[in-house]
């Protein structure tokens, strides 16, 4: 899972963000290493019809739709073959349905049809990347189908593959991305998915500023996943009660 890549980004994003350098890296790194990238709808779809995965799968996603993706990612993607996963907050990209409160340079619509043009599925990731297990239902619906209306108006079909904004779910907001056309979604974890974490549920790792080389090529072969993200995880877990709380509070469990 990534966000932001480029050279100096807003310091808002900087620790969730790697240089267009470190991106060649690992890129390199899962060409040595013989994995195959491929799409979150094509990873949904093989386990839904139970056609083959190819040789040592591995997702590569990008989270709300920072410019730097089309601008340092997208050549270097391109010139291993690669394929990936946009997940876009269309309320946040730069156009006619910008709604101000991104936190760095976003994608234009242009750029989010090359990376279309260039076999990159592109996703939502919400319409204005509320925290959505605190949204009512009303909110939270207007969320995630304004996100899809959006994305097919766009490109001219319909994105079937959603990422949590924060990586916060609860089964209300699963059944409403579901609800709202979504094939499969990916929340965070940082942990590799299984097909038992089902569809709307799937994890992903976290590659941050900090992430060398080494780091990643453990990552992505599996190893030490957990000790590297036992921080993360306590701190999830602290969340999640706080935000349940929350969700008592306003009434819509």
């Amino acid at each position: 899972m990534y966000h932001a890549v480029g050279r100096r980004p807003a310091g808002s994003v900087y620790g969730l963000s790697v240089s267009p350098g470190a991106f060649r890296t690992q890129m390199e790194i899962l060409v040595r290493r013989g994995f195959t990238p491929l799409t979150t709808a094509a990873l949904g779809e093989s386990w839904r019809t139970g056609r083959p995965l190819p040789p040592r799968p591995v997702l590569i996603t990008f989270d709300d739709g920072y410019e730097g993706v089309h601008r340092h990612a997208l050549p270097v993607l391109a010139e291993h073959g690669f394929t990936a996963t946009v997940f876009v907050t269309t309320g946040w990209l730069r156009g006619a349905y910008d709604e101000g409160g991104a936190l760095d340079t976003m994608l234009d619509w242009s750029q989010v049809r090359e990376l279309a043009a260039t076999g990159v599925e592109i996703g939502g990731h919400s319409h204005t990347h509320p925290q959505l297990d605190q949204l009512d239902d009303r909110l939270l619906r207007a969320e995630t189908v304004r996100c899809r209306e959006i994305v097919h108006a766009e490109l001219g079909s319909p994105p079937v593959s959603f990422a949590y904004p924060y990586g916060y779910s609860t089964r209300r907001v699963r059944q409403s991305v579901r609800a709202a056309g979504f094939a499969q979604s990916l929340a965070v974890g940082n942990a590799l998915a299984r097909r038992r974490q089902g569809p709307y549920a799937l994890e992903r790792v976290t590659v941050r500023r900090g992430t060398g080389a080494a780091e990643f090529a453990r990552l992505v072969e599996g190893r030490a996943v957990t000790r590297t993200f036992a921080v993360d995880r306590a701190l999830t877990k602290g969340f999640a009660v706080v935000r349940g709380v929350r969700r008592v509070h306003r009434g819509f469990g």
